[in-house]
């Protein structure tokens, strides 16, 4: 028995919970493939244009990665204790009490992961029209419609067996990480003999060398870090990972550790085959990359490459996000029918249903604000997903300083104290990056707007929680 299954009372954690059937591989290529999204392939430029160099926008890459390592110790560490079905829930649980966990659960479930669903939905479908070297770019209605029928597929792939939705999962991963390899390699063999090393951009305002380059690496952490977030998927999924106290950590701190050599090796190529302000300047960054090498058919193979990097995060959500509603509803705070499996599958239906349907339900309303809304204009749900998303980063934080809070509790009969590798420098280094990468969010006045919005929803949340769970036992 987990010592998570020993410290909780029998209310929680009832004893017809899923089948452990994941390993090692599966686990990690979880933390890889809710990692490696569509960012990588377009998102170098803007921390180039931060930092206005190819070596400060090096250091960047590195030292979020960094930031992601300790995550990663972090989570590992957390993991090697709590690893029922959505972990990262008892986690705050524990460490807050139930009101914090609700709220990271729900924002999650209705905003974060349904509007990342959709997106990452429609990013997918756009690509495979230009890969398959479609005339034309299908309207927006054709376009919703594709990606819905893309969400219900792999809804019933994970409705069906969780294996379904890892074998998936790791064909995606391995697709994704060779592609990354191959670019790798065009920028080790075939770079121009010589490329510019840097931006030479005018400053707003009188500024030292040393000044400019130190906020311009804090700049680009934002963006940087944010391409790194995925690793806690794997808490997600521990309810169903066997041997979970020596797998899940080992998972995360290796499928992390792989995914920032990659993104290393990948910026480095992309810096090599356009130089500093090529890179600066792309606004299809991989596909220009390619295109020096390749430039016939380039294109249409890096929208294959991201088509098959969307699908991959795609199904990382629908297969690690619905046992996050799944684990609170079996602990009795959120509505019974998400917290059973289904008979034949033994997998949360209802609950990849739920995150299933919000995704939906979110692409139909901003297609019809879309038709409404004045060109150029923001729509308000685009920008209650992004406020969401911001808040984010504080559970994220909350997380690490629950290391601190859990680490000498008992966590069972004859249990140790949890402990963690890196301890104390990594947990402190992961929640100063994540107060950071929250405080650098607040910076513009559009993601001011958009965090306003999120707290709105966070309050729709918090009268939730108080009206209908409140005092649930």
């Amino acid at each position: 028995m987990s010592t998570i299954e020993q410290s909780t009372p029998p209310s929680d954690l009832l004893s017809d919970g899923p089948p452990r059937v994941l390993g090692g591989i599966d686990a990690a290529c979880v933390v890889i493939g809710a990692i490696i999204g569509v960012g990588i392939f377009f998102n170098p430029g803007g921390v180039v244009r931060l930092t206005h160099t190819g070596t400060l926008a090096m250091t960047a890459w590195a030292i979020a990665g960094g930031i992601a390592l300790c995550g990663a110790l972090t989570f590992g560490a957390l993991g090697s204790r709590y690893h029922a079905a959505g972990a990262q829930y008892q986690i705050l649980r524990d460490a807050y009490g139930r009101l914090p966990a609700f709220l990271f659960v729900f924002c999650n479930a209705t905003a974060v992961q349904a509007g990342a669903i959709g997106v990452i939905a429609t990013v997918c479908v756009k690509n495979l029209a230009v890969a398959a070297d479609a005339s034309r770019v299908p309207s927006d209605w054709n376009m919703l419609a594709m990606a819905a029928v893309l969400i219900a597929g792999v809804t019933a792939a994970n409705i069906v067996g969780v294996r379904w939705g890892a074998m998936i999962q790791n064909v995606t991963v391995l697709s994704k990480v060779l592609t990354l390899l191959a670019v790798t390699a065009m920028g080790m063999f075939w770079a121009p003999a010589s490329v510019p090393v840097g931006v030479m951009p005018e400053p707003d305002a009188p500024m030292t060398e040393t000044s400019m380059a130190t906020f311009g690496v804090m700049a680009a952490l934002v963006p940087a870090f944010f391409a790194y977030g995925g690793w806690q998927h794997a808490l997600w999924i521990a309810g169903e990972v066997r041997n979970p106290a020596r797998i899940l950590p080992r998972a995360i701190f290796g499928g992390v550790a792989l995914v920032v050599l990659v993104y290393l090796l990948a910026n480095w190529a992309y810096l090599r085959l356009l130089g500093a302000p090529g890179v600066a300047g792309s606004d299809a960054l991989a596909a220009d990359a390619v295109a020096v090498v390749l430039p016939g058919v380039g294109r249409r193979i890096v929208a294959a490459a991201v088509a098959i990097s969307a699908f991959g995060v795609l199904n990382a959500q629908l297969l690690s996000g619905p046992r996050l509603v799944y684990g609170m509803a079996r602990a009795r705070q959120f509505f019974p029918l998400f917290g059973r499996l289904s008979v034949r599958y033994r997998t949360p239906l209802a609950a990849i249903v739920l995150l299933s349907g919000m995704a939906l339900a979110i692409l139909v309303a901003n297609t019809a604000l879309g038709h409404l809304l004045p060109p150029g204009r923001e729509s308000p749900i685009d920008r209650m997903i992004n406020g969401v998303v911001c808040i984010d980063g504080i559970f994220f934080g909350l997380t690490g300083v629950a290391y601190f809070v859990l680490r000498k509790r008992p966590g069972g009969e004859g249990a140790a104290p949890m402990r963690g590798a890196g301890y104390p420098v990594a947990p402190i280094l992961f929640v100063m990056g994540e107060l950071a990468i929250v405080a650098g969010s607040f910076l513009s006045r559009e993601t001011r707007v958009a965090a306003l919005l999120g707290l709105g929803w966070i309050g729709v949340a918090v009268v939730l929680y108080l009206v209908r769970f409140r005092n649930v036992a």
